[in-house]
């Protein structure tokens, strides 16, 4: 029997009234821009549940991806607020629906045995992950897909003893044509 490992980021039941939206934001690369746009969620009273931020393939501008949780009856006037910044360039949401939704996943366990590690070895192949760092005592893995999957991982890998796990924030890119 495994023993459980509990870290700072053990994961904790949450409500199921909130929902997860997901923005991508294209902004001007310059200093207080993420801050000004944090404020702006803030006021409304949404948590950011993840966020990614990089720089474009122009180095004058940066994509921000960022992952809300909160009613959907405020999200249009957040969009709108948002849009009206300075230095944002345009701001939209994207659902599954329309667009290509991914996280990626690094999780270090201990595989003590070699029945363990062969277990661990079959998870990981399972979801299509691979193996990143192996020891005789430890393993870590990168796993990568959209959150049901990436909770899925983790669930599985659960059974194992857990040191730590880092996860990405979402990122987004809009299907066909579509400006992400």
């Amino acid at each position: 029997m495994s023993k459980k490992i509990v870290t700072t980021d053990t994961p904790v039941a949450t409500s199921s009234t909130e929902v997860i939206h997901t923005l991508s934001i294209f902004v001007n690369n310059k200093a207080g821009v993420l801050m000004r746009i944090c404020q702006v969620f803030a006021r409304r009273g949404y948590n950011i549940e993840s966020l990614v931020v990089s720089q474009g393939r122009d180095a004058n501008f940066s994509r921000m991806t960022i992952g809300l949780k909160g009613a959907p009856e405020g999200l249009e006037q957040i969009i709108k607020q948002v849009n009206k910044l300075i230095d944002v360039i345009h701001c939209y949401e994207h659902t599954a629906a329309d667009a290509v939704v991914k996280e990626m996943l690094l999780i270090k366990f201990l595989v003590a045995d070699g029945q363990k590690r062969t277990d661990a070895l079959q998870i990981i192949e399972h979801f299509n992950g691979k193996t990143v760092d192996l020891t005789p005592f430890s393993m870590i893995a990168q796993i990568t897909g959209d959150s049901p999957k990436i909770d899925a991982a983790m669930g599985m890998l659960g059974q194992f003893d857990i040191i730590e796990t880092v996860r990405t924030g979402k990122v987004v890119m809009a299907r066909g044509e579509k400006p992400t």
